[in-house]
């Protein structure tokens, strides 16, 4: 009915022909427009207008993004791939290496351990003898390897 109005406003309006929307009041005045000059000036006044693109909303995924970064939706269902896809082995290693480091060089310069248990606790963490910095405390606390404990 309305075929040639919709199909000059689509052209007009750059979109597609289902994105033409006319205004059921004004249906009149629009079957008149036979001209793009008529499609223009009905467009103009805001009996012929283009509907919004609708896509999908972010908000869903706005949202999720925003517990991600809060700590939130990280337990193993949500996780894909390896583990070592999340973090490669080699970094897990330096980063490891690099507090137990830290912790025996700290033990040293507050002279809490001696020179020899400072080389022998290197030399160990270097091949990989400790799980974590928690078995490191542990094994030093066993071996009363620590003079004063002040941690």
């Amino acid at each position: 009915m309305l075929d040639v109005q919709r199909r000059l406003a689509a052209k007009i309006l750059k979109c597609g022909r289902n994105r033409i929307r006319f205004d059921p009041g004004r249906l009149d005045e629009i079957k008149e427009a036979i001209t793009k000059t008529d499609i223009r000036s009905l467009i103009s006044n805001g009996a012929i207008s283009r509907k919004r693109v609708l896509s999908t909303s972010r908000f869903w995924a706005r949202k999720k993004a925003a517990q991600k970064a809060s700590g939130r939706q990280k337990g193993f269902g949500s996780r894909k791939g390896k583990k070592t896809a999340r973090l490669e082995p080699k970094r897990e290693w330096i980063n490891k290496i690099r507090l137990q480091r830290g912790f025996i060089k700290s033990l040293r310069d507050n002279e809490q351990i001696s020179d020899e248990a400072y080389h022998e606790l290197y030399a160990k963490s270097k091949g990989g003898f400790f799980r974590s910095l928690r078995h490191l405390k542990l094994y030093t606390k066993e071996r009363e390897m620590v003079k004063n404990e002040a941690r």
